[in-house]
């Protein structure tokens, strides 16, 4: 791959709002709006917090407006896609604590002119919430819709949830499994076993389905490395998560498939060690593989100075271009155009 051009704009000066943004996801309209959604407020778990959009047009970024909010309750991780038919739906996370999170969801069949009322995505829900929990969904080949999906509580899983039906109706794949090592921060250190995970485990998966059909996550993690799954099913059962070679800082990741089999992946390029809990969320790169996630190369570097840059949602078009938001220094989305070739 080769980039032509790259064009990063804030979506929002310091102006604004609500003091701080986080989680942002974005999608394409076809007539070439981008809608870029995020939840802000005075910090994350704050009551204040409610989910906030923005659209790019010809003349750039409109003013953010708050398209929904839950009384005194934290809300978090928006989502966006857009069905084939055009109906662009939001999945978004409510409640005081990650463990007892609920998924809930508004439509718009208008080019986000308006939305639905907000309705909950599996009604009557454990805690912990069902659908997309931070990357997009994706279609399969045949038809289905996968939702990227993990739980957090005293440790962390991934699954998808899987609709048959357009996005109606949804049921929950097995869990992924994973090999745990435990809490002790000193099994981390090398050399690395590929088949424990360290810590609490892996959540928020990004998708993909390759030529042949089968169905593939990265994950992130506690342990030092973005984590691997793969299905044979359309994501109804999945084989033992296992580390790849790319390093992972306890961040979210997103990737996307391009046109030509290649896929190219959003992420932090450094690992959490020795505090498995979290490490430093710079630099954040992206990277391309032409062999099915097998190998990476990096692409383009998109922060590498002091701060924290994380979160990256990633789309493309069937124009050679890539869109990216990420969260800057928890106060600002970026946007970021990649128009490339192969």
């Amino acid at each position: 791959m080769r980039v032509i051009n790259i064009t990063r704009e804030f979506i929002f000066e310091e102006e604004r709002d609500f003091d701080s943004a986080h989680a942002s996801t974005l999608v394409e309209l076809a007539n070439g709006t981008v809608i870029a959604a995020w939840f802000g407020g005075s910090w994350e778990k704050g009551a204040d917090v409610a989910i906030w959009i923005s659209l790019r047009t010809d003349t750039g970024w409109g003013h953010p407006v708050c398209i929904v909010k839950t009384r005194n309750i934290a809300m978090w991780n928006p989502v966006l896609f857009q069905k084939k038919d055009g109906t662009v739906m939001l999945f978004y996370k409510v409640g005081a604590a990650i463990s007892e999170w609920k998924t809930w969801m508004i439509t718009s069949s208008d080019n986000v002119e308006s939305w639905s009322e907000p309705k909950e995505l599996v009604e009557g829900d454990c805690s912990g919430g069902r659908g997309p929990v931070k990357n997009k969904p994706i279609y399969l080949k045949n038809g289905d819709i996968l939702a990227p999906a993990s739980l957090e509580g005293e440790t962390w899983d991934a699954f998808v949830d899987i609709s048959e039906d357009n996005g109606v109706t949804w049921k929950q794949s097995e869990l992924v499994p994973v090999r745990r090592a435990g809490y002790n921060i000193q099994m981390v250190h090398y050399p690395y076993n590929k088949h424990r995970c360290f810590g609490k485990g892996i959540i928020q998966p990004t998708l993909w389905q390759d030529e042949k059909g089968d169905v593939h996550m990265l994950l992130r993690s506690t342990s030092s490395r973005i984590f691997r799954s793969d299905s044979v099913d359309n994501g109804r059962t999945w084989n033992l998560a296992y580390a790849t070679s790319l390093p992972n800082n306890n961040s979210g990741i997103d990737l996307v498939k391009v046109p030509g089999e290649v896929l190219v992946l959003a992420y932090n390029p450094t690992d959490n060690l020795p505090n498995y809990y979290k490490g430093p969320r710079t630099p954040l790169v992206v990277s391309y593989s032409e062999d099915n996630g097998e190998s990476w190369k990096e692409f383009v570097t998109l922060e590498d100075g002091p701060g924290g840059f994380s979160y990256p949602a990633i789309i493309c078009n069937d124009k050679n271009e890539i869109f990216i938001t990420y969260t800057w220094k928890r106060e600002r989305i970026v946007f970021v155009k990649i128009k490339y070739e192969l």
